[in-house]
């Protein structure tokens, strides 16, 4: 129907706008089109993709339809026999208005008001639905705030990252050891107490009747040979076995505990971006059969204890021997953080 209206002015209703028309609009559009396309890139760099074709649509659609406008006018004044350069340069300066002006002066000189009621009633109802749709995106105010804001309010940031965990407090524990208690005095006593040694209580064996002479003192005749009955003797306790003492310190003249199995600490990352090195001395109580039973924290950076528990924990030793009995050792060990590994 629109070919029948705007597109046919003959009286044998032949189609004003040729191939070639339609391929001169095209080109005109896509050419605008293309050249909007780069020209914004340039002048906005970094601007997506979607966008930039967005923008250039708004030059590129409108050159079609103005190029196509003029095609018509063209033609059609041919056909009729109207002078054509006035009525392309009002299109030109006018654009749309300069349009409907000939088109109401083409069918007020056919005496056919079809050929320019129908075209006006699409190129106003084209105008009122662009009006309905840009209007909104214009004036915000006539869009529901609640749904609008859902799209215009940034997300809310992430939650910042949790705080590192504080430091364990470090507790140093005092042992007294055996060599504590065998060294030597270093402050020499004011007052020396004095020690009496008391004599020690004889006992006189008891004879039995039947003993003979000669026997132990106190026996009597008719005693038993060498046999003292219910005879008490005094006779000194026997000395005591030396006990193995159940833990030890190292150092002084106690050797070392061999080490068997140590494997290295993993660099904490954390600690390797803030460049941390340093030492961790930590305290261990090595079992009878050589594993880790204990470990305390005695000095080091709190990024490097954590790793130095962990890898201390897992070290193995060769059972430390005193009198030929294994026993438990409480050592200090150091393990060293370099960045240079």
């Amino acid at each position: 129907m629109f070919s029948e209206t705007l597109l046919d002015s003959s009286p044998v209703h032949a189609p004003v706008l040729r191939g070639v028309h339609w391929v001169i609009s095209f080109a005109v559009g896509i050419l605008i089109f293309t050249g909007a396309y780069f020209s914004f890139g340039w002048l906005q760099e970094g601007t997506e993709a979607k966008v930039l074709i967005t923008q250039s649509s708004f030059f590129g659609i409108p050159s079609f339809f103005f190029a196509l406008g003029i095609c018509y006018v063209y033609a059609d004044t041919r056909h009729i026999g109207i002078r054509t350069a006035p009525w392309i340069a009002a299109v030109v300066v006018l654009n749309l208005v300069g349009f409907l002006v000939y088109l109401i002066y083409s069918a007020a000189k056919t005496d056919n008001w079809k050929r320019a009621t129908m075209p006006i009633a699409y190129i106003f109802e084209a105008i009122l639905v662009g009006v309905l749709v840009l209007v909104p995106l214009i004036y915000t105010e006539a869009l529901p705030k609640a749904q609008l804001m859902t799209f215009l309010v940034a997300p809310p940031p992430p939650p910042p990252p949790p705080p590192p965990p504080a430091a364990a407090a470090v507790r140093i524990i005092r042992r007294v050891t055996a060599e504590d208690i065998m060294r030597a005095p270093t402050v020499i006593p004011k007052t020396v107490r004095e020690i009496k040694d008391e004599p020690e209580p004889q006992t006189q064996a008891v004879g039995v009747v039947g003993g003979v002479p000669g026997g132990l003192p106190g026996g009597s005749a008719g005693g038993v040979i060498g046999g003292i009955i219910g005879g008490v003797l005094s006779s000194a306790p026997p000395p005591p076995k030396p006990t193995t003492p159940k833990r030890i310190r190292l150092g002084g003249q106690v050797e070392a505990a061999r080490l068997i199995f140590a494997p290295k600490p993993e660099y904490p990352p954390l600690a390797k971006m803030a460049r941390i090195q340093g030492s961790v001395r930590l305290e261990a109580i090595i079992s009878k059969d050589g594993t880790i039973q204990d470990l305390k924290v005695v000095s080091g950076h709190p990024l490097l204890v954590k790793s130095a528990i962990e890898a201390v924990s897992r070290w193995r030793y060769q059972p430390t021997l005193l009198n030929g009995e294994p026993v438990e050792v409480v050592t200090e060990v150091d393990v060293n953080f370099t960045l240079a590994e």
